[in-house]
């Protein structure tokens, strides 16, 4: 999903009408947070009546619920640079780049937080979150035993928080900067972590 700013009070397409909702969404999450976001709200910046939005959505929670879902079920690119180091890099590249994203870095921070307060937004961040990084996970390291990079599959729980956890951790959890350079030192951390993770009993087939 495009995220970009509709005129508000602009008229808008019916067609056009659920992707101008699901934007003015992502902006008053950004702008106020989950606690003070009101449907009025969204729909005013979305330009259509709030009937629209509740023909869509029951609830302000379902609204979240699903949109949030779709934003980040999305997925990460599945780099393929022909090397372990090369993959992991390009893939925290990206994810850095995305959680630093103006939207991106007001909004996960404070999901976070009202996940520790509601069930469902945890159980939904954490399933669609973890679900597309076990898969981009999975396929790196899949590659990389392959190549013989690896001696043996990691699980993909594992993997993810060797190599994604960490820049999770530096940008929305402590919301510090994260500089290129660092960004190389995790790449080589993470590459040693996953190859000592592949010898390990833990990370053999049962």
């Amino acid at each position: 999903m495009d995220i970009k700013r509709p005129l508000a009070g602009a008229a808008v397409l019916r067609g056009d009408i659920t992707e101008a909702i699901q934007e003015a969404l992502v902006e008053e999450l950004a702008r106020v947070g989950y606690g003070r976001l009101s449907i009025e709200a969204v729909a005013r910046r979305a330009g259509v009546g709030k009937t629209a939005v509740y023909r869509r959505w029951p609830s302000k929670l379902d609204m979240v619920l699903e949109v949030i879902s779709s934003v980040a079920g999305a997925g990460l690119p599945v780099p393929d640079t022909g090397s372990l180091d090369g993959d992991i890099e390009l893939l925290l590249r990206f994810v850095a780049r995305a959680l630093k994203h103006p939207l991106a870095s007001q909004i996960i921070p404070d999901l976070l937080a009202e996940a520790a307060r509601n069930e469902q937004i945890s159980d939904t961040l954490t399933g669609v979150l973890r679900a597309a990084q076990r898969d981009v996970s999975s396929l790196i390291v899949d590659r990389a035993v392959a190549r013989g990079e690896l001696a043996g599959v990691v699980p993909p729980d594992i993997a993810v928080d060797l190599v994604i956890g960490p820049v999770y951790w530096h940008l929305s959890v402590i919301r510090a900067p994260l500089p290129s350079a660092m960004i190389s030192g995790l790449v080589r951390a993470a590459s040693i972590a996953l190859r000592t993770a592949a010898e390990t009993t833990f990370a053999k087939p049962q």
